[in-house]
C-alpha cells in the first residue's frame, strides 16, 4: 500500500493561488503518510520539458520540514505543468537506493506507482529492457517508455493495453511522458484512486484518499472515485473535451487471469 497524488495545472497561477496549491500538496503528502512511512518523493514538470525531482527514505511528515522539499517548492512557479507525489510502503527494493524509491523516472517517463507487481524479473529479461534498480514498479514506466505516445490513436489505447496484460499483479499509475509535459496518464487496476477538477484554480487534483478531497474542497466533492481496470489520459489544454474529464478512456487488464 502506497500513497499516489498528482496535480495536473491548466493555467498560469496567480500568486495566491500558486502558494494555495503548493499548500494543498503538502498537506495530502502528510495525510499519505499514513499509506506509506518508509520513503516520500515529489516531482514537478514544466512545458519545457524540464523537471525536478526530490525523495528522501524517511515519512512525509518529516519530508516536507526537510531542506531538500524546501528547495522543491521555490523552484515550483506559475509555469509548473504537473506535480507528482508518493508515499512509499516498500514491496521490493533497498529504501536507501534512491532508484527504488518513487517517482521513478524510465527513459522518458516520470511516475508513481501503487500496488505489486509479480513479474517484473521476468518481463526485463524477455522484453530485453534495461534495469536500473531493483524496485518491481520499475517494470511499468520501462515498458510504458517503449510505446509510441499519440493521444488521439486508437493503437496508443491498444499498445497500453497489451502492456498492462503483462503485468501480472495489482497497479494504479499516474505517470508523465516528458515530451507531452502537459498530458497525464492514470492506469488504475484494484488500487484506489480519486479525482477532484478544481474550476477557481482550473486544476486537476489526484490522490489516493478521497477523503482528502472532501476536506480540501468541501460540498463540491460528492464522489469522484473511478471505476477501475480503466486507463485514462488527461490534457487540461486540450480543447476537445470539458475541462477535467479525460480525453481518452479505454479499458485495461493485467495478467491475473481474473
Amino acid at each position: 500500500m502506497c500513497g499516489l497524488i498528482g496535480i495536473v495545472v491548466g493555467k498560469k497561477y496567480k500568486r495566491d493561488e500558486l502558494e494555495k496549491v503548493k499548500s494543498l500538496f503538502t498537506q495530502v503528502l502528510i495525510e499519505h503518510e499514513e499509506r506509506g512511512k518508509e520513503a516520500t518523493g515529489v516531482a514537478a514538470v514544466w512545458p519545457d520539458s524540464s523537471y525536478i525531482l526530490k525523495k528522501a527514505p524517511i515519512a512525509a511528515s518529516t519530508f516536507v520540514q526537510s531542506k531538500g522539499y524546501l528547495e522543491f517548492l521555490k523552484k515550483i512557479d506559475s509555469n509548473v505543468s504537473i506535480i507528482l507525489g508518493h508515499t512509499r510502503k516498500p514491496t521490493k527494493g533497498d529504501l536507501w537506493n534512491m532508484d527504488n524509491n518513487h517517482p521513478i523516472i524510465a527513459g522518458d517517463i516520470v511516475g508513481v506507482h501503487n500496488g505489486t507487481i509479480k513479474n517484473d524479473d521476468h518481463l526485463f529479461s524477455s522484453e530485453k529492457l534495461t534495469r536500473q534498480a531493483e524496485v518491481d514498479s520499475e517494470i511499468i514506466f520501462s515498458i510504458l517508455n517503449e510505446i509510441k505516445f499519440d493521444e488521439h490513436s486508437e493503437s496508443f489505447a491498444h499498445s497500453i493495453q497489451d502492456a498492462t496484460k503483462k503485468l501480472t499483479g495489482s497497479f494504479t499509475t499516474l505517470s508523465v511522458n516528458l515530451k507531452y509535459p502537459e498530458k497525464i496518464l492514470l492506469l488504475k487496476y484494484n488500487q484506489p484512486m480519486s479525482y477532484h477538477y478544481s474550476k477557481s484554480l482550473e486544476t486537476l487534483f489526484f490522490t489516493s484518499k478521497y477523503l482528502f478531497l472532501r476536506k480540501a474542497f468541501g460540498r463540491s466533492v460528492i464522489t469522484e472515485a473511478l471505476p477501475s481496470r480503466t486507463g485514462y489520459m488527461f490534457n487540461l489544454s486540450s480543447n476537445s473535451v470539458p475541462r477535467g474529464e479525460p480525453c481518452m478512456k479505454f479499458p485495461i487488464d493485467s495478467g491475473n487471469g481474473s
